[in-house]
């Protein structure tokens, strides 16, 4: 029998917690063994648990953890097509082959993502608006499947091959299959560094012309936005756009050898902070701190700094707690985006919901995912400290986003309802249509899918 743990999981939001029945398999066959367990009514796999919502929890059923099937198995320099097991990390591609000159062709705010969690939730970076999401870096996928028989089958999908479950499992959440193996392309760059700018701009207006012009026209651009100025300062924002820095560009010693920039040094949040720390006050103070030192200025900076500058906190969801947080993300369309961002940021601010990390950024075009989050638009992403009153919170600030034709991402969701599903992605039935193909006993599941609707 597969080894099994009867343990209390939560995503990086730390809401909500269940009790699951985890499995950490080593080895394939061990792999193979925990998804046919016929003593847990259901599996879904999870890498490093740093979606925000429950994604990757299964209340009361099987949860198998992948981080320990991490090896890169073969890597062609000529294509930077690399071939991994799905728990390996983009931390662990970043140390292995930036140093090479590689680094991933799209990649979220956090590297303690693992490659099957990131085709999962098709994530998507600073640079979408011109690289798309980690579905255009994706080769093919080797998915564990359940048949009749109760044993599981390995199969390779691509564009060329399955197409359509290939599809599905792009942004799928983990629902088309438990992820083996992947090969996805890396992308050559100059250096490990950024060529980074930064500016103020005093409101919601000013920030999206700026999008419109330098910093939209940058390989990565995003801002760091005010969730809680009102009246002519309403979105204040500090914009921030990067190109991969070419070796002429960095300065001094750094030109010698350009692809050794330093580690950064960790520091550990130790214990959850008490409830009372977050707060409209001490949010709306350390806003106004972040935006006055934001000084207009360019600057070179190592790539891990500026793509993941909350990875040198470690356990930085304690700072909200032992209720955790609920991290909001959002896409409108860019046709009457700006009044659909501006009516979010309206009734955020007047729930006086603290917030002191908050995005927004321009997205390209959609992936071929049926749940694929992206699509051309706006997105708003915050942190929101979970009370008994956010989830009412939430729900308003969807049915805004519906009202605009908007989308909320699944990976970072823990509250949506699932009435709003059909209208946010309208692919659904064809979702499903694959589902009831590969998995008609819904021996995949996990407790997002059955809270909205998805097992059918």
């Amino acid at each position: 029998m597969p080894r099994r743990k009867h343990e209390s999981l939560a995503c990086w939001g730390n809401h909500p917690r269940y009790d699951c029945e985890s499995a950490r398999p080593e080895t394939w066959h061990a792999l193979d063994s925990s998804c046919a367990d016929s003593e847990v009514s259901s599996v879904i796999a999870r890498g490093l648990g740093r979606s925000y919502g429950d994604a990757s929890l299964n209340q009361d059923a099987g949860v198998i953890r992948t981080e320990r099937l991490d090896r890169a198995l073969r890597f062609d320099e000529d294509t930077g097509v690399l071939e991994a097991e799905a728990g390996l990390s983009l931390k662990a591609i970043n140390d292995a082959f930036l140093p090479r000159g590689f680094f991933p062709g799209v990649t979220p705010g956090s590297a303690f993502v693992t490659l099957g969690g990131a085709i999962a939730a098709d994530v998507h970076g600073k640079n979408h608006h011109t690289d798309g999401s980690f579905a255009r870096w994706t080769e093919a996928i080797e998915l564990l499947l359940p048949t009749d028989n109760g044993a599981w089958e390995a199969r390779w999908v691509s564009r060329d091959q399955d197409a359509e479950l290939f599809h599905a499992t792009l942004g799928g959440m983990g629902l088309t299959g438990v992820i083996r193996r992947c090969r996805v392309r890396l992308k050559p760059v100059p250096s490990a560094y950024i060529d980074a700018s930064y500016q103020r701009v005093a409101n919601l207006d000013e920030a999206l012309e700026g999008f419109t012009g330098a910093f939209g026209d940058r390989t990565y651009s995003v801002a760091w936005i005010d969730c809680l100025t009102r009246g002519d300062n309403a979105g204040r924002s500090v914009l921030i756009g990067g190109e991969h820095a070419p070796t002429d560009s960095l300065p001094g010693e750094l030109g010698t050898d350009p692809y050794a920039a330093p580690k950064p040094k960790r520091k550990r949040v130790p214990i959850n902070f008490p409830s009372i720390a977050l707060n409209p006050l001490s949010v709306r103070a350390f806003n106004a701190c972040y935006y006055r030192t934001s000084r207009p200025s360019g600057r070179i900076e190592p790539a891990r700094e500026f793509f993941y500058p909350l990875d040198s906190v470690l356990e930085w969801n304690r700072i909200y707690g032992k209720r955790g947080f609920q991290q909001y993300q959002v896409v409108v369309p860019f046709e009457n985006g700006a009044a659909a961002v501006r009516t979010l940021l309206d009734r955020i601010t007047r729930a006086k919901a603290a917030s002191f990390l908050a995005v927004l950024k321009a997205m390209g075009a959609s992936s071929e995912g049926p749940l694929s989050f992206p699509m051309p638009g706006w997105t708003l992403a915050l942190d929101l400290p979970h009370t008994k009153r956010l989830d009412a919170l939430l729900h308003d600030l969807d049915a805004i986003s519906v009202e605009f034709g908007g989308r909320r991402y699944l990976a970072k969701d823990a509250s949506l309802l699932p009435e709003h599903l059909p209208t946010m992605y309208p692919r659904l039935e064809e979702f499903m249509r694959v589902r009831d193909r590969v998995d008609p006993h819904r021996r995949l599941s996990s407790s997002l899918s059955r809270r909205l609707g998805l097992d059918g």
